[in-house]
């Protein structure tokens, strides 16, 4: 079967790869290997957005190399979204003072606080625009979808129920939500093929480029 890949960036790498020795992942060799070998993958779009320094001053230095690594894959397609990082005032649930040893209740107890906002916009959008274009142009005869967010609980529905194409839902988390699970035609869970699908370190790149894994990775 002719199959399109489409990947949810953050949803992955908050889900499954965050925190883990795993994010050095090669979309192709995953893909590959958990998917039917009667899967002919044509093309994997991944859908992700520049992160902020204002967090981490690594993290868009490591994103690039990250991103560098995914263009040397074959028929692999990145769709960006935008970041945005913004200084917010919250509601505070349950306001405490963190120490170095224990948190405490803060005295007096403050109802807001400002803090750091992150939002990532235009991802999930654009991947479900895709999928629901690609699906009535005749781009695939069965689709791939990479995510955990509900959001895209529509576009999906859409491809299964009115373009009757199939949909593997390869899912980040061990309890894929349930709006997502009634609708795909099959499930597969990533979980027991990330270790195996990494990059080598380095990946050679064009003009033989070494693209070397972060070192907090």
């Amino acid at each position: 079967m002719k199959t399109i890949v489409y990947v949810d960036g953050f949803n992955l790498y908050y889900r499954a790869l965050k925190g883990t020795k795993h994010k050095w992942l090669n979309l192709h060799a995953l893909c590959e290997v958990v998917l039917p070998k009667n899967c002919d993958i044509v093309a994997i779009n991944y859908y992700t957005a520049r992160v902020s320094s204002r967090i981490d001053p690594d993290s868009p230095k490591d994103q690039n190399t990250y991103l560098k690594a995914l263009k040397t894959l074959p028929n692999l397609n990145i769709h960006l979204g935008n970041f945005q990082a913004k200084n917010k005032m919250m509601f505070l649930v349950q306001p405490v003072e963190f120490t170095p040893s224990s948190q405490v209740q803060a005295q007096p107890n403050p109802r807001y606080a400002k803090v750091i906002k992150t939002e990532e916009k235009g991802s999930d959008v654009n991947l479900g625009v895709h999928l629901v274009r690609d699906a009535f142009t005749g781009a695939f005869e069965h689709a791939a979808i990479i995510t955990n967010d509900t959001d895209l609980k529509e576009p999906l529905r859409i491809v299964v129920e009115e373009a009757k194409l199939p949909i593997t839902l390869l899912t980040p988390v061990a309890q894929p939500a349930e709006d997502l699970k009634k609708i795909a035609t099959h499930i597969r869970h990533l979980s027991a093929y990330l270790g195996v699908s990494q990059f080598p370190d380095p990946v050679i790149g064009q003009d033989e480029q070494h693209i070397t894994k972060p070192a907090n990775w």
